[in-house]
């Protein structure tokens, strides 16, 4: 299975992000977050985020790019829990039991979103709110274009 981890260029992210995601964390688009936010709320660093910014399940922090890598059932099941852990804790829902299947469809679309590109393509979001609610476009940098090469690094389970 494929999904993506948050990756860095430069140290931007940790001057436009509240909260900038750990280099190498997993990350998923995390749009649920703006689901209620209007054009009050698209200031600073916020709108930072909402424009661009992917979510890490570790720090909960933002990432402005992510990369494809592999991904083993055994911590995708762990991302799971911690996110419905996330949506229990921060998003008030009422048990894990209830958050868990919540939790279990935004990392199925981040799945969906890795599974047609080869590992070290570099995945963006583009957010815009409109008046039918937030709309998300990704933009796919296949591995050769991105030269990642020099940048990523890829764990085994043997390693």
């Amino acid at each position: 299975m494929l999904l993506a981890r948050a990756i860095h260029f430069d140290e931007s992210d940790r001057n436009v992000f509240h909260t900038p995601a750990r280099t190498g964390e997993w990350a998923i688009p995390g749009g649920f977050e703006f689901s209620n936010w209007g054009e009050a709320d698209l200031v600073g660093k916020a709108r930072q985020a909402f424009a661009n910014g992917w979510l890490g399940i570790e720090t909960f922090g933002r990432v402005t790019f992510v990369a494809v890598t592999r991904i083993e059932e055994a911590e995708y099941a762990a991302l799971v829990d911690r996110l419905a852990r996330h949506f229990v804790d921060i998003y008030g829902a009422p048990s894990l039991d209830a958050a868990r299947p919540v939790a279990e469809e935004e990392l199925a679309q981040m799945a969906a979103l890795c599974e047609d590109h080869p590992p070290n393509t570099v995945l963006t979001v583009l957010r815009e709110l409109t008046e039918a609610g937030v709309r998300e476009q990704y933009r796919y940098i296949e591995p050769d274009e991105a030269g990642l090469d020099m940048f990523a690094i890829h764990a085994t389970p043997e390693s």
